[in-house]
This record gives C-alpha cells, sequence and structure tokens, in this order.
C-alpha cells in the first residue's frame, strides 16, 4: 500500500503519529481530489463521522480545518459507525465522506477512512492521488480566503436516518429473541439499542457507556469472553459483539460458542440459497477462510470465490461479478443488496431475520461447520522492516518447508497487516499439534531475523 494510507485508510498512534498535521493534509488533498470533478452548480459538500475515540474531537476539527481551507463545505454526522457514513453519503448526494476511527484497536489509536460520493470506499489509485499532492506536490494545494471558505453544519437527524434504513431491511420483527448486544463501548452504543428494540427483541446492553477511554477495552468483537458468559447464565438466545466502529458483527449461540464470521457467512448465504436471493450462488471470502468453511459451503451447493485479505478486495470481487454477500473471518460482511460497505448492525439484522424465518436456533444452524485448527501469531515489526519478511531466506526457507510437510492436509499464510506494525503468520491443518509447531517455527525465524531476537 501506500506511504499513508493502509489496507483500511491512514492509520496510527493518534496525534504523536497520525498527527494534526497530517489530517489537515488530508481533509485538504481529499477535499481537491475527490471534489476536482464535480459538475453541477451547487457547493461541494464532505460528510465527517466519528467514534468514540477521545482523539475523534481532535481529529476531526483538524480535518474540518482542511477541507474548508480549500473551499469545500463540511457537515458533521458526529458519532456514527462507519457504514453509516458511507450510507449518508449517497443518500444525501455528498461529494465524499470521512470516518474518523481505529475501528477495532486500542483506544491510543485512531484512523481516517475516505469514502466517495458512491458510498464505496476510495481504490488504490484514488487514495495515491491523495498521497501524491500531499507528498510530493503540496504547492498544487490552493488554499481560499475570504468568503471563498467552506462552511461548516450539523446533519442533525444522521443517526436517525441511519437506524431507519437498517430497520427496513428486516423481513421480520424479533419479538421472541432475547438478545445480549455489545457495543465496545464504541459507535454502536449510538444506534444498537434504538435499532433492535424497535424491531422488537428483548436487549441486554454491554459495553455502550463509553467515555472516550474505553473504546474496545476487554469488550466488543476482539474480547468476547464477557458476552460468552452473559449469554449463558441469562439464557440469552443469541450475543452480538461489534466493533468500535461498528462495521464488524460476531456472535455467540446460547451455549456460548462463538460465532465467527465465516459461519455467519456460511449460513446467511445458505438462507439466502434457498430464498433464490444469492446471486449465481456464489459468496466472496478471503484466503483467510477456515477450510471447514469451504466444506460446509460445497456440501450445501454454493460456490466460494477467495481474495487477499482486505475487504475492499472482497468488495471489488463482488462488484465486479454480480456477487451480493461476502465478508471476512474477523466478522466484516458485505451485503450489496443494502449496503456498499461491511455492516456489523445491518449483519445482526439480517442474522436475526433469518432465525426468526427458519425458527432454527444459531446453534444448530451452525452445528455441522467444522472448524479446522487454526492458529494466528502477530509478531511486532519495526518501521525499517516492512517489506523484508519475503525477501528473507532465513523465514522463507522455514515456510516452504512448513507448506512441504503439511500438504494437502494444512495451508500457511504470512502477511503484513495493513492497518498495524504487524507480520501476521497463520497456519491450518488437521493435525492441531503440527500446526502449533510449525507457527512456532516460522514465529521463530522472524523474531530472529527481523526483531533482533537472536535467542529465539
Amino acid at each position: 500500500m501506500g506511504r499513508l494510507f493502509g489496507t483500511d485508510g491512514a492509520r496510527g498512534v493518534a496525534i504523536t503519529e497520525l498527527t494534526c498535521e497530517t489530517a489537515m493534509q488530508i481533509g485538504r488533498a481529499a477535499a481537491m481530489v475527490l471534489t476536482e470533478h464535480k459538475t453541477d452548480s451547487g457547493r461541494a459538500r464532505i460528510f465527517i463521522g466519528k467514534d468514540t475515540r477521545i482523539s475523534s474531537d481532535v481529529l476531526e476539527a483538524a480535518l474540518v480545518a482542511g477541507i474548508t481551507s480549500v473551499g469545500v463545505d463540511v457537515q458533521l454526522l458526529g458519532v456514527v459507525p462507519t457504514p453509516a457514513v458511507a450510507f449518508l453519503v449517497k443518500k444525501h448526494g455528498a461529494d465524499a465522506g470521512v470516518m474518523i476511527s481505529a475501528s477495532h484497536n486500542s483506544v491510543e489509536y485512531n484512523g481516517i477512512k475516505l469514502f466517495a460520493g458512491t458510498g464505496f470506499k476510495l481504490p488504490d489509485s484514488v487514495e495515491e492521488e491523495i498521497e501524491e499532492l500531499i507528498l510530493d506536490n503540496p504547492q498544487d494545494i490552493r488554499l481560499k480566503d475570504g468568503c471563498d471558505l467552506g462552511r461548516v453544519s450539523v446533519l442533525s437527524d444522521a443517526a436517525e436516518e441511519y437506524i431507519s434504513h437498517l430497520e427496513s431491511t428486516a423481513d421480520c420483527h424479533f419479538d421472541d429473541l432475547t438478545v445480549a448486544i455489545d457495543c465496545a463501548n464504541g459507535s454502536a452504543s449510538v444506534t444498537a439499542e434504538k435499532l433492535f428494540t424497535r424491531l422488537g427483541a428483548k436487549c441486554h446492553m454491554l459495553s455502550n457507556t463509553p467515555d472516550g477511554t474505553n473504546i474496545n477495552l476487554d469488550c466488543g468483537s476482539t474480547h468476547l469472553e464477557k458476552l460468552c458468559r452473559f449469554v449463558t447464565e441469562n439464557k440469552c438466545d443469541l450475543g452480538i459483539a461489534f466493533d468500535g466502529d461498528a462495521d464488524r458483527c460476531l456472535a455467540v449461540d446460547d451455549s456460548g460458542t462463538v460465532v465467527d464470521g465465516d459461519k455467519l457467512i456460511a449460513v446467511i448465504s445458505n438462507y439466502m440459497r434457498e430464498k433464490e436471493t444469492l446471486n449465481k450462488d456464489t459468496a466472496v471470502v478471503t484466503v483467510m477462510s477456515n477450510l471447514g468453511f469451504h466444506q460446509y459451503m460445497k456440501k450445501n451447493g454454493i460456490n466460494t470465490v477467495c481474495t487477499a485479505v482486505g475487504d475492499r478486495y472482497v468488495l471489488e470481487e463482488m462488484l465486479k461479478n454480480g456477487y451480493n454477500i461476502g465478508g471476512e473471518q474477523s466478522g466484516h460482511i458485505i451485503f450489496l443488496d443494502y449496503a456498499t460497505t461491511g455492516d456489523g448492525q445491518l449483519t445482526a439484522v439480517q442474522l436475526l431475520s433469518m432465525l426468526v424465518m427458519c425458527g432454527k436456533s444459531l446453534y444448530r444452524l451452525t452445528f455441522g461447520i467444522k472448524d479446522y485448527p487454526q492458529i494466528l501469531h502477530n509478531v511486532v515489526i519495526t518501521e525499517d522492516k516492512k517489506g523484508k519478511w519475503d525477501k528473507t531466506p532465513a523465514i522463507t526457507d522455514v515456510i516452504k518447508e512448513a507448506e512441504r510437510s503439511l500438504g494437502d492436509n494444512g495451508r500457511v499464510l504470512v502477511r503484513e497487516s495493513g492497518t498495524e506494525p504487524l507480520l501476521r503468520v497463520m497456519i491450518e491443518g488437521v493435525d492441531d499439534s503440527a500446526v502449533s509447531f510449525w507457527v512456532n517455527e516460522i514465529v521463530s525465524a522472524v523474531e530472529k531475523e527481523l526483531c533482533g531476537n537472536t535467542e529465539a
């Protein structure tokens, strides 16, 4: 990816890495690039949403300064989920949208995600154009003054409009369901309770009191232990967990077992196939999806297409070939009939609709999906070590040896994170001990060669 943008926008430790100056520059450059082809006579306009982090207000102010300084108007959406920005930009005909969030990351991080006026995330080529303007051609940024400055206003019903949209996608009401909902002290805290209560569910709300510092803190889709206990102790039908900006969703069945994105995509795709609404009988996933998922899909006559890791690559494949469901094991799921990006609450609405219409529990629906042993280990690397792992023979030789050893009974996936300074090592196979052994071997090689750990 580029020098500022990773696989999901610009991200870093807020203020010290993702600085106010950088945010202002992104605002200026993005406003110029994304509004330069505006054809109507109205003023250019960009929407800004944010999550609940303490740094989001600071970065919002910097983005507003940047965008308005080049003559583009801003409308503030306040705290909303990321997919709300995508929806509202398209609905209101804004020229672009910005979401301030670091998604599932802890509070010290923050990020800037950009959306085109169509509601879709920007392609790499447009992000690269914005980067070039900031880093290579800053002299081309044209500042305005006087009455030519952009104006700032508030879209006061932003959250309500988004809730109403999600409500309209439900096939039924959820009157007989008791649901525990973990909002990760993030964006879903302003929308989830109202949405699911309106749809008739009896809701137990968890981690829905954000204070600026507790987003994703031992809660949400990356910390499911509390939700699992709550579901079983309170005899809920299921639990739902969102991340900080509510663009991903994971579930917990009534036995307290986690249901990941693979299984959600599997059972919802099968339901859509039975309703004859699954385009081309195909779902799009990434290379991270479990072998058990692929076996279930094949058994049920559903085709799967795999992409590189990242919901943007899933979306590109869906748009290219006309598929209408796709997503990731992590819970980013895209329903292209209703949304232009991954949406955690939309996923939950579709899931609950399916449970009511089928008259079956989540446990029963997912019972036949086998989980093959899969271990993911993240190795922290420094900035100067990025892009070197696949050019280091001591690492690549171990990877090749692992692939030979596992053969058809497993697979190895090593990749750099697009949003964090991490090298991700994932191995999957039928033999748990073999999976553990080769993960340790590859991680040891990485730590020795790229982290200076001579004892590894």
